[in-house]
């Protein structure tokens, strides 16, 4: 929750710094954030490259439970699609490429603010900080009612990292690896979709 509250505070602190023009204007420049991107990519790369585990306990995952990516996947763009028929000013696209960043909002933010603008962007960002926030502060309710494999699916990408120890704590260590392999999917899938619904 911490975390999250810093990466708000930051947000909010750029669009100060950003309204005010306090910032040279080449920092605003799009090769910065495609800079900014690629290095936090590599770093997603690293820190699983560096976990040794994650294949060996895999192997003893039940293959059922490998599909929980598609199920997010799948449940997270039906919620989309149907906000987007509530909301007929909101473009199905628009809504399809902001639930497309499933809590990775640095990742999908600067993507959808590339190809839709400022205005989306923010909107995505704020989305997906929601959607970490709903699992850092719900997971305990989401295995109650729904049990243990919710937190990880709320969770989103965010669950092979910020939301891991919550998720943890209330799902079972067992489910640890699969949660890391969880989130390592939607991150994988996080350009790719974005990019396409962007695109459409």
């Amino acid at each position: 929750m911490k975390g999250s509250l810093v990466i708000l505070a930051f947000f909010i602190l750029g669009l100060f710094f950003g309204y005010f023009h306090f910032l040279p204007t080449e920092v605003a420049d799009s090769s910065v954030s495609f800079a900014a991107l690629c290095a936090l990519i590599f770093c997603v790369g690293v820190s699983i490259g560096c976990d040794s585990e994650v294949l060996h306990t895999l192997r003893h995952t039940s293959p059922r439970l490998l599909l929980l990516p598609l199920c997010t996947l799948g449940g997270t763009l039906a919620g989309c699609l149907a906000v987007s028929l509530l909301l007929p000013q909101c473009r199905i696209t628009d809504s399809m490429a902001i639930g497309s960043g499933f809590g990775y909002y640095s990742l999908s933010s600067i993507f959808i603010t590339e190809y839709r603008g400022a205005a989306l962007g923010t909107v995505a960002l704020l989305a997906n900080i929601v959607r970490e926030l709903l699992t850092l502060l719900a997971s305990p309710l989401l295995a109650r009612w729904f049990g243990p494999l919710a937190p990880i699916s709320v969770g989103g990408a965010t669950s092979m990292d910020t939301t891991l120890p919550i998720i943890t704590r209330y799902s079972g260590k067992d489910l640890a690896t699969l949660s890391v392999f969880h989130g390592f999917c939607m991150d994988f899938s996080v350009p790719f979709l974005v990019t396409f619904f962007c695109e459409l």
